[in-house]
């Protein structure tokens, strides 16, 4: 009989026999809803992938399904208390390996590169709020071609992640979320589906990659947009996003002045006083790329 890793007697019996306890300092709330890792599996990269490489298997719950449902699962588990028992409940399942790292850490494209060759690749992870917004950079960042990236995170960080421009929820991350690809909230996990239960409520959250992306385009004119000046913009107008757009822009690009910082919002068909939360993805390519004509000026 399969173990059933959603049950907290065994999952505490596990624990017990293995001689491991729950890590705060890793974020470890293992998963008790069977409806939730099975809907997780299903829903994270529609089938398109033939691998899902997976951050923070913890016990192995989501692995386990994941590797009924995908031809590879590739994971990494930075707490190397959790290897023998990995290796314990993942027994039978031989297109599952498990690697002990700090995915900060590793060369991505060097780590992947094999399972390229075998089809399509997706992220799935369960992301403790401190190292969210590092681990998604670091895979957008990559340049890695991944079909989706879904993480389960703290309620509210998925209220970031999937906010719309001008609400108070949007920031920096969202924006810069939305050059990569499209964001989608899929369900809420209540807090009484972990032990042990987090203080707070978790949603999942896929992020469909754009196969062409719209923005890394090359104008008529030859023009190629420059993807660090429009993260500096994005940075430079919510590190303030209390000033309006203008000001925060001049902090943000002294060598600039305001003058011409201004004539290009205007340029862009904005107001003279608007904040920069009010700007979607792609008003923000738009903005970017006359603040690059000016400073080449």
């Amino acid at each position: 009989m399969e173990l059933n890793l959603h049950d907290i007697k065994t999952i505490k019996n596990l624990m017990e026999m293995h001689g491991i306890t729950f890590r705060k300092e890793f974020g470890q709330n293992f998963l008790t809803n069977s409806f939730v890792t099975e809907d997780i599996a299903d829903y994270c990269c529609d089938g398109r992938s033939k691998t899902i490489f997976e951050i923070g298997p913890g016990i192995g719950t989501l692995t386990r399904e994941l590797a009924k449902r995908y031809e590879n699962v590739l994971s990494v588990e930075i707490d190397r208390g959790l290897i023998p028992l990995l290796k314990y409940t993942l027994h039978g399942y031989d297109n599952s390996v498990v690697i002990n790292a700090d995915v900060m850490k590793l060369d991505l494209n060097e780590l992947l590169a094999p399972y390229f060759e075998k089809g399509g690749i997706s992220v799935c992870a369960n992301l403790p709020y401190y190292i969210t917004t590092p681990v998604l950079m670091l895979l957008l960042e990559s340049g890695i071609k991944f079909d989706y990236i879904t993480v389960m995170v703290q309620a509210e960080v998925a209220d970031r992640l999937c906010a719309k421009a001008g609400s108070s929820q949007y920031g920096s991350i969202t924006a810069v979320l939305g050059y990569y690809g499209t964001v989608e909230r899929l369900f809420e996990v209540p807090a009484n589906n972990f032990i042990p239960a987090p203080k707070v409520d978790s949603a999942v959250v896929r992020i469909k990659l754009f196969k062409d992306n719209p923005y890394a385009r090359v104008g008529e004119d030859g023009h190629k947009l420059n993807e660090k000046m429009l993260f500096r913009t994005i940075k430079a107008a919510f590190e303030q996003r209390r000033k309006t757009l203008v000001n925060a822009l001049s902090t943000g690009f002294p060598e600039i002045g305001k003058d011409k910082l201004l004539e290009a919002i205007l340029a862009c068909g904005h107001r003279a006083d608007i904040r920069g939360e009010r700007l979607s993805t792609e008003q923000f390519v738009e903005l970017s790329d006359r603040i690059c004509t000016i400073s080449e000026k």
